[in-house]
């Protein structure tokens, strides 16, 4: 008997971001608002991390309504609507329901339906994995145009006496559409992972543990063992990025890393020997780290504030609690 030969999708051989949307949580809080709980300053938060104030939303707010208030922003950029979506990919670690998938929700409010729609859990570089993914589904021709957001409502996880990171974050969504492009616009993602450093920033304990008294969970990090893989290990992560994508630092026009503290934004610069000239997302002063949405967050700003242009050579780089990190270069849209 002879087995018939399956007929195999295929896709453009490129893709691009064709629109981008951003928002954030409405309240400022300031340095003094959370210093007095970790016994602190606001001289001492501004040098440790660089952060002003740091942009959190209001109890009414849940991250599905940040998600969705960014991708409506992100298809009416593209010049799309919810029924040109054919996927649907939501980055968060602070949607409070294993199942179902939040995305599938999102898809829902947007008029998506039937899109495909599926939740990543890889916090800080969980934007950049939504990248990798919907430049191989588009290119595959599993779909056409893929909604990727990365949301968080991070101020849910904050215990106010916590100096590891509490202090750091904020809420908000980024997000952005991926479809065709006649030229290349998304270099290949340089991603990973060290499950064996999955302590370094963690969840204090499960949702079962609720059950026995043990309160709610909040994060945690081990602040210099974080600062030193972010600064030692993701630097080359991102040149590694840059050659797979065939350009040098020097062909850049924008830097955009994960949010997550200033020091390590300048370290990475100075391992990465970035031109004076490559402009270099900071929004981590003003909104703080709002971990899978910081990326988005800093690009959208970059955009909206006019340093840099659309067609802007980029390179982004996530890296964050499992420890897993994500890179690419990209063409702005």
């Amino acid at each position: 008997m002879t087995r018939p030969t399956l007929t195999q999708a295929t896709g453009p051989a490129h893709t691009r971001i064709l629109g981008i949307g951003g928002v954030r949580g409405e309240n400022l809080v300031t340095n003094d608002d959370v210093a007095g709980p970790i016994d602190s300053s606001d001289e001492w938060i501004r040098q440790r991390t660089g952060i002003v104030t740091r942009a959190r939303a209001g109890a009414e707010t849940d991250v599905l309504d940040l998600a969705e208030a960014a991708a409506l922003r992100a298809l009416e950029h593209a010049g799309l609507t919810g029924a040109d979506i054919d996927a649907v990919i939501l980055s968060t670690v602070t949607y409070f329901h294993q199942t179902p998938a939040g995305a599938a929700i999102i898809a829902d409010r947007i008029g998506a339906t039937p899109a495909a729609a599926f939740d990543i859990s890889a916090a800080c570089a969980g934007y950049c994995y939504g990248i990798g993914q919907a430049d191989a589904l588009v290119r595959a021709g599993s779909a056409r145009h893929v909604l990727v957001i990365g949301a968080e409502k991070m101020s849910d996880f904050v215990d106010p006496t916590d100096r590891s990171i509490s202090f750091l974050l904020g809420d908000g969504a980024g997000a952005v559409v991926i479809g065709p492009s006649d030229t290349p616009g998304i270099g290949p993602t340089i991603w990973g992972s060290d499950g064996a450093q999955a302590q370094a920033i963690r969840q204090t304990h499960s949702w079962k543990d609720t059950q026995t008294g043990a309160g709610w969970p909040t994060l945690r990090q081990e602040g210099q063992s974080v600062f030193k893989w972010a600064v030692w290990q993701m630097a080359p992560v991102a040149q590694k990025a840059l050659d797979a994508a065939g350009v040098t630092a020097a062909d850049l026009d924008a830097f955009i890393p994960h949010q997550a503290n200033m020091r390590i934004i300048d370290q990475m610069i100075k391992q990465l020997g970035l031109p004076a000239d490559v402009v270099v997302a900071r929004d981590i002063a003003d909104t703080g780290n709002t971990s899978a949405a910081s990326i988005p967050l800093a690009t959208e700003r970059l955009l909206r504030e006019g340093q840099v242009s659309s067609g802007a050579l980029a390179l982004q780089i996530g890296f964050g609690a499992g420890l897993v990190y994500g890179a690419q270069v990209v063409v702005l849209p």
